[in-house]
């Protein structure tokens, strides 16, 4: 499907209205609005269709969207971060034993790293219960804390990673009602999101809108698992990323 192809079929899918979705729960909207333009769902780190990617929101939503996807420079600091402020993970991995209690206190220090996970949000607002906090420091955005890990992104990695994931994107709006226990969506509009500002992006941090999630854990066998760890953003916040808006739809 090319542009022209996109901006006639979303005309049509406009004058529908209120569609039932295709699937329940927060990705029932994507999935949808995919369908119903014969979009293959994907979850790879690239466009959606030719050049554009493709994101789609509830009007006012509270759910966060993922920008994208990316570990923290340098290189092993997502295995340092859980190493020194993860704890155990909710389902243990094969091969390994409960640990022993010292009476009635599980002593963290000794969980072995291969049973640690951390899924945890960072902002700039506060240290988080971990101890993490977001810092803008000229072209870097820190992960702080006083254990003296060092995780950052500098501004060619986050323009290197927003670039791969948004040549382009095309964001999508729409009306969300239930109706019998059924969630249905009217695609109302249609917005073209056009070059990175890594400028406006430190704002966002800096403001505490734009949020980065750590979800790393670990593979049964042991083996180091990042789940997506990556910088999150809520809906009517997004066109604050992009130098350029245009109206489509």
């Amino acid at each position: 499907m090319n542009y022209e192809e996109f901006i006639f079929r979303m005309k049509e899918i406009k004058e529908m209205g209120f569609v039932q979705s295709h699937r329940e729960g927060p990705t029932g909207i994507g999935k949808t609005l995919e369908d119903l333009l014969g979009i293959t769902e994907n979850n790879i780190a690239g466009p959606d269709f030719s050049i554009y990617e493709l994101k789609s929101a509830r009007r006012d939503s509270v759910s966060m969207l993922t920008l994208f996807t990316k570990a923290p420079q340098p290189e092993g600091a997502n295995k340092e971060l859980l190493r020194v402020f993860g704890y155990r993970q909710r389902k243990k991995p094969v091969g390994y034993k409960q640990m022993t209690l010292i009476g009635d206190i599980e002593d963290e220090s000794r969980i072995p790293l291969e049973e640690k996970e951390l899924h945890v949000t960072v902002d700039s607002i506060k240290p988080n219960s971990v101890g993490l906090k977001l810092e803008v420091d000229g072209k870097k955005t820190i992960v702080r804390n006083d254990k003296g890990v060092e995780a950052y992104y500098d501004e060619n990695t986050l323009r290197k990673a927003f670039e791969k994931k948004y040549r382009k994107l095309i964001y999508v709006l729409a009306e969300s009602k239930r109706e019998k226990g059924k969630e249905f969506f009217k695609y109302s509009e249609a917005y073209l999101l056009d070059g990175f500002s890594f400028e406006k992006l430190s704002r966002l941090v800096s403001e505490g809108k734009m949020k980065l999630d750590l979800r790393i854990g670990h593979y049964p066998d042991g083996r180091l698992h990042d789940h997506g760890t990556g910088f999150r953003i809520l809906p009517k916040y997004l066109p604050e990323c992009f130098d350029k808006m245009e109206r489509l739809v």
